[in-house]
Formats: structure tokens, C-alpha cells, sequence
């Protein structure tokens, strides 16, 4: 098998899109594909191209090509070198791992933990039907169980949800799956990666960990398999005389069979620690035997006594301090100098960082390649290098010795500062240069902020990073950066700035208590700052807020509570328009939430309620701020679907959508504008404008902040699509919402209702009961509301009993008169339920059949759909086929494909066969007869 060999054109599809550094459920939903069979064409991928890990994938996708290999592998990192030896730890760990879910390979650096690890895991890989996963901890900077979640999310594909942790993102993905995951350098973020693995365990039953440290990690479970050194046994024949002749042989000079037995002797001195015997054997040419042996031994002797373990670990140290003092002046003050790079890094990085000319930079890069100090790879960036982690930290100790850590690390910040400034523009290749750089802008972030002298640059960095990691939308670590910069910040006025921004991020997290928290924490900042107008602004949208989102709090807000925010936001506001328009918002949310409270509008209440929102919207537009402007639209929507005038709703809803129709991705437009297309797919759904809403749906859908929570995307969709009777985009749009609403932990959300009870209503209508039965079950599972009740469930039910032709049960369905469901059926489905009323009566033969023509006839009227409804069903009453084959054509018009082809069904004769042959194309199974 070659490296281009059996891709098929969806591997390829897939193969483009990892090379945009999309994740799984983004290309899932780019593909209209589930994430499965996307994780079915990665682990594909990874084998046939015999790749590293999904970030090779990703460079092989955008990069040159790669040489072609024959030997499939896993999702492993592809050593630069061979494997030699250690077939008895192989067989031990191998066996060790089939009987144990917890394995951690423990050993000092350079001994070989990884390259054991990874072998194993080779061997493993039949076992693992879901996949080995590998994951370098390396560049984490911080012990959070979040962040090792994070980068563990990383390597498996997945981004984060909206309203959970990245932590149960990565537990609800692995939690039926049998994988192995191989967390690789444990030790300097045990105090994460320990609960992580606990929970994973516990959480996914056939998920088994292989971790590499130098420490166990001390979780329950937990078996620790001590790495040994390279086998000395044999003498010239040892594992680790194979090592050394390997990895000297590689220089195109190899040693000479007859001084097998003093290397023996010599690999001996080095306790058999391999990356002790790679260093030592990268100097085989320049020094020969009788050189290494001269120029170790004094470094042994120094460094000789104390206990066998840590003689191991000087054996590394004497290695590395050997190399090191062999190299020319202007190498080792690279060597260190390049040590603050978390990761991979360029000539032109390195010569930044170093203080040095790019082609002096070079020239020196390469040399420490030779001597295996640094590893080089191709990258779409170009030539990039990286240091083994030990020889790193050995790096970082010997700047610290000389005394240059402070200026190299400073020199690091601002050129990471720079690069941070460069990703301000978003282009076709941003997350690949984003991708490239991040590690390192955590890390200059983590060492700025723990020096006072550096804060300000901490503070842009972690503003910069927050900037960046939403647009990556990464928005949980987002939300801490920008709180983190605010905690950095020694000017008031910044820090009010960017919790508004962490504020702006928690809403579009569902994080309601969040977004309300930093809103407070604004005010008082900007009450620091001598900025009152400011404060009065952050406390009235705090109020407001907790109006217009309550569905996204944990905590109810007291409404004393409110109403002191809005009193305090008033007295601060002063002659500010901004401030005022703010007050006037959070008074009109109140006024409204009152209002609902009452339950039915009183004649009193309606024009004083409406008036309270629209001067909110009048304030809003005087201040030229379209998110000021369309966060009050959004309550004065609401103010009219509560008053019962769904065209003026929905008017407001599609004039708010042009208001935001070019606002900039930041995450307070994000927020507002997620919000809005959700809004405008309703008002188009109450007033019978399915195209409008459908395009409204789809926009919501393919949105990239929702990429990875699918159903609530799609929910929108699902519902247009049903009620427009598109059974093929019902069918595939429904798989990707069932799998994500799995893997998010199948949540028990209302407003998720709607959708699972259309997709239900279109399997009735298909006559497949047992699927209509398996979408009832996921209705029960998201909560029995009112609304489902006598609201969008009464709708649904009644088009397939209407279908199946049980007019009676779909009288009895809709039985109660619209006044006493009014508040489940306002805003979205008043016109349909009133409609297929009138329908359901005329069709059973109701005796108040034409009292309820009449009233729905007052009621939809403008509505396309629900009138041609009605009209339909004045027609057959008076049995005037000539008026009811005319609605077909008004169906038609709207994009209402099942009604144009019911109609023409109910109409008989010639028409009935055209319009059974239109259900028929649409997938929907034949209408029965009505019942008598």
C-alpha cells in the first residue's frame, strides 16, 4: 500500500478539510456526515498514509508529499528512527496492558519510555477497534484538568460544546468506545492528567490508558510497569550495543563489528539510558571510540555515587553536559536559546528569539541536528525544528545558568506578541498558523504572568490569546483568557473592557451565571475606572440579560434582585445614551417578564407593555450600536408574540436580522446573532414563510460556534423540514442531531422538543413506526412541557392522524379552543394549530365545523400556509373542488410540498393519483381513507 493508494473521494474529502484543521464534527457537518464515519476516515487515513498523529495528518494534507510507506499504523506518532530491541519489555508491558485498564510506563528522562510506549501500542492496536490515540502533554503549561481535557480533545478530533466542559465533551465521545489512549510526559501536569484519568475511567468502561511519566500518578487502578534501561546482557550482542551501532551506522560510517565488545563496555558506563547512548553514538564520526570513552569519562567521574536510579538519571545529565560542551560557543547559546519554544518552531522564529541573523541561525540549527539535539521536519510553514523534551528542559536550565532566561524569554513574549498581531486577519490558512503558534503563546502568557515587570505584555497576550481561541472556537479557554487578562490588567478601564468580552464569550457558552458574574465584575472595574456611565451600562445588561436568557441560568435570579440592578443602573446612568438605552432595556425585559407571569394579556397591559419596548428600541437606535438595537428588537418580538400579533413579531425578528446582517465576528455579535437566527426561523415558521425560515435554519445550522453540539444547530432545520414535508433532509439532518445530542449526554432540553417531535411526525407520516416509536422515546427523554402538550406536539400529532385518516383523534387532539392553550401555541404555532382545527372538524364532521373555519379564517389571516389550510378546509365543507385544488398551487408557492400533495389527494378522481404519486416521490406512505 502506497501513500496515496485506495483514498477514496470521501477519504480525500475528509483528508482537505483535517488539513484545515477542522475537527470532526465540523467536518461531519460540512460533509453532512456523521462524526463516526469522520472518525472512521481518519483512523482510514492514518493507516493508509502511515502518518503521525492528526497534526502530521494535517500536514500532509496541506503540505509536500510525503514518501511512500507500505507498513499500515495506527494514530501514533512515526519515529524518525528505528526501534531496537527490548522484546522482553515489549511482551512484559503488552501483557501488563491486556490485563490492566490503568498502565503507567515510569522511568527517568532518556530512558525510553516513549519509544517503548509507542511500540507497545503498535502491538496493541488489533485490540482497539476505535483506535490507539496518542497525546504529547508537552507543551501544556498549566496542571488544569481542562487543559489536559483540552488536548486530549485535541488529538481525538473533537471541539468544544456550548454548555458542557471540554472534560465531558471528551468522556461523552470515548464513553461506548473501545480505544487506547496513550498520554505521553505525564509528570509535569499530574495534578490533571490524575483526575482526568480517574473520571475516563469510570466514564468509558473499555477506554485503557498507557501513560509515560517519570512518577506514577498515584490513581486508583492505577499499574506501574518500571522502564528498565537498554539490556547490557550479551555483552556485544546487548540491546544496547544494538542501539549505539544503529544510531552510528545511520552517520553513513558505521562502527566496526570487532569493537562490539568495548562498546559494551562503554554503553555500560552509561548505565544503558538510551538517549545517553543516542547522543553519544550521533558523535561516532567526529571522535571515534577512544574520543567518546576520553570525553565521557571525566563527566562520569564527577557525577559517579548515590543510588542506582539516580545514577541513571546523572548518566543523562553527563551525556547531555558531554554534548553540550562539545559544541562550538555560538550552538550552545542557540541550544539554550531556542529552549523556550514550547513546541516546533522556524529559522526566522529561532532567529528572532536568539538575537541573532536568520543565515547564522540556520547554519547553527543544522549542526545541532546532526549531533541529534534538535529533530527537523517539513511543515506547509516550511523547514521546522523541535527538541526532545529533556534536552528542552536541559536547554532552559543552562539559560537560566548563564543568566540569559529573563531577556531570551522576553524576546520570546514579543515575538510571540507579533504572531499573536499577524492572526488578527483571518485567511484561508488561520488555524493552521494559529495551530502552529499557540502552545507557545500559553507559554509566554504562563512565564509573563508570574513576573510583576512583565503584566502588561501578560495581560495582552492572554487578551490576544482570548481574541484568538474564540475565533478558533475554543470558547472555553477563551472565556478564562479574557478573565485572566482582566486579572492582569493594572488600568481599571481595561479590565471592564475584557470581562465584557469574557461576559459576551459565557453567553454564547450557555453559561448564564457567568455571563451575568462578569457583567458585575465590569461595573465595578468601570467604577474604578471613574467611568459611572459604564458601570450603569454593565449593571442594566446584567439585568437585562438575566430577562432575555433565563433559560441559560442555573441560578433564578430573585427578581428583587433585578429590580435593584436596574434601580442602580438608572441612578449611574446620568445624561449617557448608551446607559440610558441599557435602562430602558432592562426595565422593558422586566416589564415583559411581569407580563408573562400574568399568563394571559389584559387589553390594559398590551399597548403599555409594547410601548415600554419599543422605547427601548428607540434608545437603542439613537445610540448607532446595531447589538444595542437588536438585543431590544429581540424584546419587542417578544413583547408582540405575547400580545398575540404574530406578524408584527416576526417583522421585528427579519428587521433585527438586517440589522446584524454584517456584524463582526466577535463574540458579543456572535452571541447576538446565533440568537437572532434562532429568533427569525421561528417568526418565519409562525407566519407561513417556510423559505424564509429555512434559510434563516440552515444559516443557524451551519454555523460555526455550533458545530459540535449538531442537535441544537439543526433543531431549527428539522422543524422547517418537517413541516414543509423534505423527507430526505429530515432523514439525514435527524442522524446528525441524534448522534451529537448522544454524545453531548443526551440532554434534557425543552427547546430541543419541537425538532425530535417533527422528525417523529415524519416517520408517522412514512408509516415506519418503529422509528416514529424511537423519536417519541428521545421527546420523553428531553421533558414533558406544556408546550409539547397543547403547543407544537398537538401540531404534530394531528398532521399524521389527519394523514392516516383518524379525524377524530385529531379533534380530540386539538380539542382545547385556542384561548385556553394561548400561551403554548403564541408566537410559532397559533396559525397551525388553529388551522388543522378547522381541518380536523370539517374532515370528522364535527357540528361547530364551520365555527372553527371562521375563527381560524380571522385568525391566519396573511399566513400563506395556515390560510391555504383553512381555505382548504372551507372547501370541503362546501365541496368546491375548484377552490380546494387552487390551494395546492398556494403550497406549492411556499414550498409546502406535502400539502400541495395532500390536497390534490383530498381532491379525488385524476388529482388523487397525481397527489398519492407526489407523496410517493417524497418518501411519505399512501393517506388512508378518513374514518367515518
Amino acid at each position: 500500500m502506497t501513500a496515496t493508494a485506495e483514498i477514496s473521494a470521501r477519504e480525500a474529502e475528509v483528508l482537505a478539510l483535517v488539513g484545515d484543521h477542522l475537527s470532526n464534527a465540523e467536518i461531519g457537518a460540512r460533509l453532512f456526515i456523521s462524526v463516526r464515519t469522520v472518525e472512521s476516515h481518519v483512523s482510514s487515513l492514518l493507516r493508509k498514509l502511515d502518518v503521525p498523529d492528526r497534526r502530521a495528518l494535517a500536514r500532509h494534507a496541506s503540505g509536500p508529499p510525503q514518501a511512500d510507506r507500505s507498513r499500515p499504523a495506527p494514530a501514533l506518532p512515526t519515529p524518525l528512527t528505528s526501534f531496537v530491541g527490548r522484546t522482553r519489555e515489549r511482551a512484559e508491558l503488552l501483557g501488563v496492558l491486556e490485563e490492566h485498564r490503568q498502565v503507567t510506563a515510569v522511568g527517568p528522562g532518556g530512558v525510553g519510555k516513549t519509544r517503548l510506549a509507542l511500540t507497545v501500542a503498535a502491538d496493541a492496536a488489533g485490540a482497539y477497534p476505535d483506535g490507539v490515540w496518542f497525546v504529547d502533554l508537552v507543551p501544556i503549561t498549566s496542571p488544569d484538568l481542562s487543559v489536559v481535557a483540552g488536548t486530549v480533545a485535541l488529538a481525538l478530533g473533537l471541539g468544544e460544546q456550548p454548555g458542557r466542559g471540554i472534560d465531558e465533551t471528551v468522556l461523552a465521545a470515548l464513553a461506548d468506545r473501545c480505544a487506547l489512549l496513550v498520554l505521553d510526559n505525564c509528570e509535569h501536569v499530574q495534578d490533571g492528567v490524575a483526575p482526568f484519568v480517574e473520571r475516563l475511567l469510570a466514564t468509558c468502561p473499555r477506554v485503557t490508558v498507557l501513560a509515560t511519566s517519570r512518577a506514577r500518578m498515584m490513581v486508583p487502578f492505577e499499574r506501574v510497569y518500571p522502564v528498565p534501561p537498554m539490556s547490557l546482557s550479551g555483552g556485544g550482542d546487548s540491546d544496547a550495543v544494538e542501539l549505539f551501532m544503529d544510531r552510528a551506522a545511520a552517520s553513513g560510517w558505521p562502527p566496526n563489528h570487532a569493537l562490539r565488545e568495548q562498546v559494551s563496555e562503554f554503553c555500560a558506563r552509561l548505565d544503558g539510558v538510551a538517549l545517553a547512548i543516542e547522543l553519544a553514538a550521533a558523535r561516532w564520526t567526529t571522535l571515534g571510540l577512544d574520543g567518546l570513552e576520553a570525553g565521557l569519562s571525566d563527566q562520569l567521574r564527577m557525577l559517579a555515587g548515590g543510588a542506582r536510579a539516580e545514577d541513571r538519571h546523572r548518566s543523562v545529565r553527563a551525556a547531555l553536559d558531554w554534548s553540550h560542551a562539545l559544541l562550538e560557543p555560538d550552538d550552545r547559546l542557540l541550544l539554550r536559546r531556542v529552549s523556550v519554544f514550547a513546541k516546533s518552531f522556524t529559522a526566522d522564529a529561532a532567529a528572532r528569539v536568539a538575537a541573532s541573523e536568520r543565515g547564522v541561525v540556520a547554519d547553527g540549527l543544522a549542526r545541532l541536528v546532526e549531533q541529534s539535539l534538535l529533530a527537523v521536519t517539513v511543515s506547509p510553514r516550511g523547514t521546522e525544528y523541535r527538541a526532545l523534551e529533556t534536552i528542552r528542559q536541559y536547554g532552559a536550565e543552562q539559560l537560566d545558568q548563564v543568566g540569559e532566561s529573563v531577556d531570551t524569554r522576553t524576546r520570546h513574549v514579543h515575538w510571540c506578541l507579533t504572531q499573536a498581531a499577524d492572526l488578527v486577519v483571518v485567511g484561508a490558512d488561520w488555524r493552521v498558523r494559529f495551530d502552529a503558534v499557540a502552545d507557545d503563546l500559553r507559554a509566554a502568557t504562563a512565564w509573563a504572568a508570574d513576573r510583576p515587570d512583565r503584566r502588561a505584555d501578560a495581560c495582552r497576550l492572554a487578551w490576544n490569546l482570548g481574541d484568538l481561541l474564540f475565533t478558533r472556537n475554543l470558547i472555553g479557554e477563551s472565556q478564562s483568557r479574557y478573565e485572566q487578562a482582566a486579572a492582569l490588567a493594572d488600568d481599571p478601564a481595561t479590565a471592564a473592557s475584557v470581562l465584557r468580552q469574557a461576559a459576551a464569550v459565557a453567553g454564547c457558552r450557555m453559561r448564564g451565571d457567568d455571563m451575568y458574574r462578569f457583567r458585575r465584575e465590569a461595573a465595578d472595574a468601570a467604577r474604578r475606572a471613574g467611568d459611572p456611565a459604564g458601570a450603569s451600562r454593565d449593571l442594566a445588561i446584567a439585568a437585562a440579560d438575566a430577562y432575555r436568557f433565563a433559560s441559560k441560568f442555573v441560578r433564578v435570579l430573585p427578581p428583587g434582585e433585578a429590580i435593584a440592578l436596574i434601580a442602580e443602573a438608572r441612578e449611574l446612568a446620568g445624561e449617557d445614551p448608551d446607559a440610558q438605552a441599557a435602562v430602558a432595556l432592562a426595565e422593558a425585559g422586566r416589564v415583559l417578564t411581569e407580563a408573562f407571569a400574568d399568563r394571559r394579556p389584559t387589553e390594559g397591559a398590551v399597548p403599555e407593555t409594547i410601548a415600554c419596548a419599543q422605547h427601548a428600541v428607540d434608545l437603542a437606535h439613537r445610540t448607532g450600536d446595531p447589538l444595542a438595537e437588536s438585543a431590544a428588537l429581540d424584546t419587542l418580538a417578544g413583547t408582540q408574540s405575547w400580545a398575540g400579533d404574530t406578524f408584527a413579531a416576526a417583522a421585528t425578528a427579519r428587521r433585527r436580522m438586517a440589522l446584524l446582517e454584517f456584524t463582526p465576528d466577535t463574540p458579543a455579535g456572535t452571541h447576538e446573532l446565533i440568537e437572532a437566527l434562532a429568533e427569525a426561523t421561528e417568526a418565519g415558521l409562525g407566519v407561513g414563510d417556510l423559505a424564509g425560515a429555512g434559510r434563516w435554519a440552515r444559516r443557524l445550522a451551519e454555523h460555526p460556534l455550533l458545530a459540535e453540539v449538531g442537535h441544537r444547530a439543526t433543531s431549527w432545520l428539522l422543524v422547517t423540514d418537517a413541516l414543509t414535508g423534505d423527507v430526505d433532509e429530515v432523514l439525514t439532518v435527524s442522524g446528525r442531531f441524534l448522534e451529537s445530542w448522544h454524545r453531548s449526554g443526551s440532554p434534557a432540553r425543552s427547546v430541543l422538543g419541537p425538532a425530535a417531535a417533527g422528525v417523529a411526525m415524519i416517520h408517522g407520516l412514512r408509516g415506519d413506526d418503529t422509528a416514529g416509536a424511537e423519536w417519541g422515546a428521545v421527546l420523553r427523554q428531553l421533558g414533558t412541557s406544556p408546550g409539547q402538550t397543547h403547543g407544537y406536539g398537538a401540531v404534530f400529532d394531528a398532521l399524521v392522524m389527519l394523514h392516516r385518516g383518524q379525524a377524530g383523534d385529531a379533534v380530540e387532539r386539538l380539542a382545547p379552543a385556542p384561548g385556553e392553550v394561548w400561551l403554548w401555541v403564541t408566537w410559532i404555532w397559533l396559525h397551525w394549530y388553529v388551522a388543522l382545527r378547522a381541518e380536523a372538524g370539517v374532515l370528522a364532521g364535527s357540528p361547530d365545523a364551520g365555527d372553527r373555519v371562521a375563527e381560524a379564517r380571522t385568525i391566519v389571516a396573511g399566513n400563506p400556509v395556515a390560510g391555504a389550510i383553512v381555505e382548504r378546509a372551507d372547501a370541503l365543507l362546501a365541496q368546491d373542488m375548484s377552490r380546494l385544488l387552487a390551494t395546492a398551487d398556494v403550497f406549492d408557492a411556499a414550498g409546502c410540498r406535502y400539502q400541495a400533495a395532500r390536497t390534490r389527494v383530498l381532491a379525488g378522481g385524476d388529482q388523487a393519483d397525481r397527489g398519492a404519486a407526489a407523496l410517493a416521490d417524497l418518501g411519505l406512505a399512501p393517506m388512508a381513507p378518513v374514518a367515518p
